[in-house]
C-alpha cells in the first residue's frame, strides 16, 4: 500500500538531489519498481519507494554491513531480500541520502559497461 504522505516526504528529500545528480554526465530518471529514478547509462541506481525510503543500489557486503551498522535493510520484494538493494528511511536526511545516491552511482557506474 502506497503512504502518499510518506512518498510525498521522501520525494522532497530525494527531489533535489536528483536534479544535482541528473547534472552529472549520463544520468538521467528513468522507470524502476513502480516509480522513477536515477540511473546512469540507463541502469538504476536510487529511487524512492511507497513508504518514502529510499532505494540505492550498492555491493551486497556494502548493504549488509549498513543493515549491521542499523543505517538501512536489504530491499525486500515479493517477501525476498534483494542482495545488492539498500533501503534507507526518511529519517537518515538528505545529507546522508545524498552521500548513499553518490555512493549508488559510483558503484552502478562502474559495474555497467
Amino acid at each position: 500500500m502506497v503512504d502518499r504522505d510518506a512518498m510525498e516526504r521522501g520525494r522532497a528529500i530525494f527531489d533535489p538531489i536528483a536534479e544535482r545528480e541528473c547534472a552529472l554526465p549520463g544520468v538521467d530518471i528513468g522507470r524502476m519498481f513502480g516509480t522513477e529514478g536515477l540511473r546512469i547509462r540507463a541502469k538504476v541506481y536510487a529511487f524512492v519507494v511507497h513508504n518514502g525510503s529510499l532505494v540505492v543500489k550498492l555491493p551486497e557486503k556494502r548493504v549488509g554491513d549498513l543493515a549491521a551498522a542499523g543505517d538501512a535493510e536489504p530491499m525486500v520484494m515479493r517477501g525476498r531480500p534483494m542482495r545488492e538493494w539498500a533501503e534507507v528511511t526518511i529519517t537518515a536526511g538528505p545529507d546522508r541520502w545524498a552521500a548513499l545516491i553518490a555512493e549508488a552511482r559510483g558503484f552502478v557506474d562502474e559495474i555497467t559497461p
